[in-house]
């Protein structure tokens, strides 16, 4: 979870650095990519979350 919140939180800042500063208009387009790979990234682990097995002895 701690690793989601990271990857929102660095898109978020690539995306208002790339749209306030003149030039850096990449960076804005790299925390877009960089949220989209997060959002993925949650749907699958929180699709799978419910099929853990356990260990039996």
């Amino acid at each position: 979870m701690s690793l989601f919140l990271f990857l929102i939180l660095a898109a978020l800042v690539l995306g208002i650095i790339g749209f306030a500063v003149h030039g850096l208009f990449y960076l804005l387009i790299i925390g877009a990519v960089v949220l989209l790979a997060d959002l993925v990234y949650a749907a699958v682990r929180f699709r799978r979350g419910g099929r853990r097995h356990r260990l039996t002895r």
